[in-house]
């Protein structure tokens, strides 16, 4: 019977045949943009899509992009184990993404950067560029390695197939259609994978309504199990989540993951107008709307299900992680393809998020590491450069799985790993828009000192983690299932089971309650706020105001705050946004003082 634990049905032929099937449409994706596109080999085709994508399927791809096989696996597991709190995420979309549109979205349309990290280099140093770059690497192969290893934990709960050998399938996708298609191949390939995520979401909540009487009956059971309590205004810095750390530390962390992720900027900047660019980020918070929407209750009809025999604590699965994959084999198991179809929708997440990855990997590595040493190779050499090394990334992405294997909760490790590295960068980004007293000497020793910080509180966080007292998981029950607790059903392999860092931890050191036990989602907030107030300090220590004359266009404007009443001059400039792509900005440039009317009076207010 449904919900009363032991083991569950394994993938039916047709589960293999609907999910096969799935891949080999987002592979094929790929090898109809390479032909489509097999006369245009630029490094721009490739890397841009031509700057010729519209705001709908770029939107649908910035959600895909981090709407990942986490989401799928992990998000429905945060709402059966701690509640509707993650649901307060929507908010912070909202406020990321007019941040981004507005401030963000504006500049580097403007610049008509390839790398994000260009805008380092033009507003401070090249070193720093350098190191703002390496940090994003190693941030993206981190969490591309979690991304890798959390839906083949699933497809190895659930099939029984070699976990490493679905490691390797997932990222051989991933590199046929990245190096063949380039950005093309990801946006499109994101639009498909968004629709089967979403589509694998309505099936679980369609079948749990049914057996549960209806959607009604499963609000009821959530609410009686407290899953429904997500408003909490203690302002504890230490809670995990509350109404505070989510509407202000997620929000700073979802802005360091839109605003100046290589992965996102690469897409709207791929778009033909800046208006296409903004309205894209706009559609996508809707896109993140409906699947964090969707996610959320998929765990409340997880619940409902397993209110009275939590299969974790009975023993029929290793790692609260694989909850959904058991849920899927245990409801869907009698309609042949239905579970294939979820499995894809996880894999799916993965794959786009994968994809991005390496694209946005291969970006920056050409642009910040190879051309600027090598600056006579010609489109065709830096083409096949390109395509070498997604198939380098690829491979070095599938080995960071190992890594994430011993990383915990995904979806917290996932995010941890943006607050830890991103928060300093998107303080050194504000430090250069919106201060133009600030320096390289004080951008430099402002991120350092943010980011120390940062992995020191967010390090320690893994090792030693918070208590049941700050993350506050509610209670579930075993009263109702039939087997005997401690029974194993499921398919073990190496490394299945997610151990976290801490099996030495025995002793806790006065600052695993304090320091360490900071919400993770403050760390990209502690991170952001260090490297703007030491870069200032030591900006005007070193005489920051003496610097060159920098041009106006390294800075926020007025007149990028408006987004679409000024249609007409918006349409206008974006000729003159185009013709920027190739072009290196000079501080007396006289055609940037004749872009921007408004320059000196945004000069004078933003001078400290």
């Amino acid at each position: 019977m449904v919900g009363t634990g032991g083991p569950v049905a394994t993938f039916s032929v047709w589960d293999y045949v609907v999910f096969v099937g799935a891949i080999l449409l987002a592979a094929g994706i790929g090898l109809f943009q390479a032909i489509r596109s097999r006369k245009e080999t630029s490094s721009a085709e490739f890397l841009l899509g031509g700057r010729q994508m519209t705001a709908v399927p770029v939107a649908m791809s910035l959600t895909a992009s981090f709407m990942s096989g986490i989401t799928v696996i992990g998000t429905p597991t945060e709402a059966y184990r701690f509640g509707t709190a993650f649901w307060l995420f929507g908010f912070s979309y909202a406020i990321m993404s007019a941040i981004t549109a507005e401030i963000f979205v504006p500049l580097f349309y403007r610049l008509g950067i390839t790398s994000a990290y260009e805008y380092l280099e033009m507003r401070f140093s090249r070193p720093i560029r350098i190191i703002g770059t390496s940090m994003y690497i190693v941030q993206t192969v981190l969490y591309t390695g979690l991304v890798v290893y959390a839906p083949a934990l699933a497809l190895n709960q659930i099939t029984g197939l070699d976990l490493w050998g679905v490691l390797v399938a997932t990222g051989a996708v991933c590199i046929v259609y990245c190096t063949l298609g380039g950005l093309k191949a990801v946006i499109w390939t994101d639009v498909l994978q968004m629709v089967i995520m979403l589509t694998g979401f309505v099936a679980v909540i369609a079948r749990g309504a049914v057996l549960q009487g209806g959607l009604t009956k499963i609000w009821e059971d959530a609410g009686q199990g407290g899953r429904l309590e997500a408003f909490d205004f203690d302002p504890d810095p230490l809670k995990r989540h509350s109404f505070w750390t989510i509407i202000v530390g997620g929000s700073v962390m979802w802005v360091s993951i839109y605003s100046i992720n290589q992965s996102q900027v690469q897409r709207y900047i791929s778009c033909k107008t800046l208006r296409h660019a903004k309205m894209s980020l706009y559609v996508n918070m809707v896109g993140l709307w409906v699947t964090v929407s969707l996610a959320m209750f998929t765990g409340l009809t997880m619940y409902s299900i397993y209110k009275n025999c939590d299969p974790f604590t009975n023993g029929d699965i290793n790692t609260y992680d694989q909850m959904l994959p058991y849920l899927v084999m245990d409801i869907l198991a009698d309609y042949p393809g239905i579970p294939g179809l979820f499995v894809a929708a996880a894999y799916s997440g993965t794959l786009s998020t994968v994809s991005s990855s390496i694209n946005a990997l291969v970006a920056v590595t050409v642009e910040d590491f190879i051309l600027p040493v090598y600056k006579n190779l010609t489109e065709k050499q830096v083409y096949w450069m390109n395509m070498g090394l997604s198939v380098f990334f690829g491979a070095v992405c599938i080995g960071m799985a190992g890594v994430a294997s011993v990383m915990g909760d995904v979806l917290q490790a996932a995010l941890s790993i943006f607050g830890m590295i991103s928060g300093p960068l998107l303080g050194l980004y504000l430090l250069g828009m919106l201060f133009r007293t600030s320096n390289s000497i004080g951008g430099l020793v402002g991120m350092i000192l943010g980011l120390v910080l940062t992995l020191w509180v967010g390090i320690g966080g893994q090792v030693y983690p918070q208590t049941s007292e700050k993350t506050n998981p509610l209670k579930v029950s075993t009263a109702g299932c039939n087997s005997t607790l401690g029974q194993n059903y499921t398919t073990t392999a190496p490394w299945t089971s997610a151990v976290t860092l801490t099996s030495q931890a025995d002793v806790r050191p006065p600052l695993a309650d304090s320091w360490y036990s900071l919400s993770y989602l403050y760390l990209s907030l502690l991170g952001t706020l260090i490297t703007i107030v030491c870069g200032l300090l030591v900006s005007m220590i070193t005489g920051g105001c003496k610097q060159e004359q920098r041009s106006p266009d390294l800075f926020v404007k007025m007149s990028d705050l408006i987004c679409f009443s000024c249609c007409s001059k918006s349409e206008a400039s974006d000729v003159t946004e185009k013709a920027a792509a190739d072009f290196h900005l000079k501080a007396d440039d006289s055609a940037f003082k004749d872009f921007d009317p408004m320059s000196k009076n945004v000069e004078n207010s933003t001078k400290l």
